[in-house]
């Protein structure tokens, strides 16, 4: 099938990818000239595992192609929106990308043969949907909403082979069952290996990204207040998190203590599902602010421990800090609480040193007032305190004998380390919530 994807940032890039490899002809469209000239070079604009081979595979074989002239989408009979939600200033979703998508699309749907659909892949207010879709259906389109999980570093795995398919589809009953067919027909690969799909009005689909983003909000600041209690008590969380995680209930999951989520979906997405239903009226998400505010208080923690561990005084004193992107494979360092907690510490008079394996070269080019290491050995070597705060394997499997630091002080900001190893090699351990 033709295929159209409006808005090419992390979601929509290797969404058009995926959709090229499982053998459709894609267009990507995007007004960023820069990221589009990447793009048709093959080139990705951000690191994810797996994604730059599958661009390139499929820009050469001329199935993939971006672009930054709407009208190339003209030909195309499915068109998905994957533009972003960012978060406004009252902390609800700002739908400026999303309402400018939308208008620039609407002049070329209906000119492909047969029906043509539009898709919504982007996390939008409960509502979006049901407002736009009387615009689309006069522009000749049909809409339908199929929300994204990708979980950063496993995008393509998430694109290719997703745990469900979601459609939210019109209350039109001829509307709803056209889209729903083209949509199975875009997916037949994917549907065909056993993924199963999901089927609910506009609403409903709207929800489910959300409420699992807040969902999943709530179960680590869960684990994070538990930790908070542990270090009060002398209790251990690491045992508390699997002891609790057996029970089939709750599950293992999303139940290491550390310094707290980042990244650019769950504290925007949980701040803004709030700020749409104080908008609906309702109170029903106000126990989300305590969930942020013991999500940032994880950040002010590691910091304070950092701080307390060389006196009270870090002015003038050297502190390397392993990580720098919200989570490892990744080097998106959107709300990282890596880089917040390292300008506490150089607001606080230090001398930080960051060192990350993906996001390092990034934060180098952006912002060239941070001192930026090769690599962990570099970056250790005279300091005097580390802290782990982004589980990348090569800092995980750090041999402590083999670094030079000024004082062995490791500060565990993922609980990733074995407590012993370190404390073997003479270091001194610290934890989140294991005391």
């Amino acid at each position: 099938m033709n295929i159209s994807v409006i808005g090419c940032g992390y979601l929509g890039a290797v969404h058009a990818a995926c959709m090229a490899e499982i053998g459709h002809t894609v267009v990507g469209v995007d007004v960023d000239e820069e990221k589009v000239g990447l793009l048709s070079a093959g080139q990705a604009p951000f690191h994810e595992p797996d994604f730059e081979e599958l661009l390139a595979k499929n820009v050469d074989a001329g199935r993939l192609r971006f672009t930054t002239d709407f009208a190339e989408v003209a030909d195309s009979q499915v068109h998905f929106i994957g533009v972003g939600t960012p978060e406004a200033a009252d902390g609800s979703a700002d739908m400026t990308y999303m309402t400018s998508a939308v208008q620039s699309l609407l002049p070329h749907l209906g000119k492909a043969e047969g029906h043509s659909i539009v898709v919504g892949k982007s996390t939008v207010p409960v509502g979006t949907a049901d407002s736009i879709e009387d615009a689309v259906v006069e522009a000749g389109g049909i809409l339908i909403w199929n929300p994204e999980f990708l979980r950063e570093s496993f995008a393509v795995q998430d694109t290719l082979r997703p745990d469900r398919l979601v459609y939210g589809v019109s209350k039109d009953e001829e509307r709803a069952q056209v889209s729903q067919d083209i949509l199975d027909e875009v997916y037949a690969n994917i549907i065909g290996a056993g993924v199963v799909r999901l089927v609910m009005d506009f609403p409903t689909a709207e929800l489910v990204k959300v409420s699992a983003n807040s969902f999943l909000a709530t179960k680590i600041s869960f684990i994070n207040a538990m930790a908070e209690i542990c270090d009060a008590t002398g209790a251990d969380v690491t045992k508390l998190a699997e002891a609790i995680g057996m029970d089939d209930r709750i599950g293992k999951k999303f139940l290491r203590a550390g310094i707290g989520y980042g990244g650019g979906c769950l504290p925007k997405d949980t701040r803004a599902f709030q700020a749409r239903t104080e908008q609906l009226g309702l109170h029903s998400l106000d126990f989300l602010t305590a969930i942020n505010e013991i999500n940032d208080r994880r950040r002010n923690h590691s910091a304070e421990l950092a701080i307390e561990a060389l006196g009270g005084d870090v002015a003038g004193k050297k502190i390397a800090v392993l990580g720098a992107a919200f989570k490892p494979n990744s080097d998106d360092m959107r709300n990282s609480p890596a880089l917040d907690i390292a300008k506490t510490l150089a607001d606080a008079g230090a001398t930080v040193v960051v060192t990350d394996p993906a996001a390092g070269p990034v934060l180098q080019r952006k912002r060239p007032e941070i001192t930026v290491a090769a690599n962990a050995h570099d970056a250790i070597n005279n300091s005097e305190v580390t802290l782990l705060l982004t589980e990348w394997d090569v800092f995980k499997n750090l041999d402590p004998t083999t670094l030079a630091p000024a004082n062995k002080i490791i500060i565990d900001g993922r609980n990733a380390l074995d407590p012993q190893v370190w404390k073997d090699a003479g270091w001194d351990y610290y934890g989140m919530g294991r005391s």
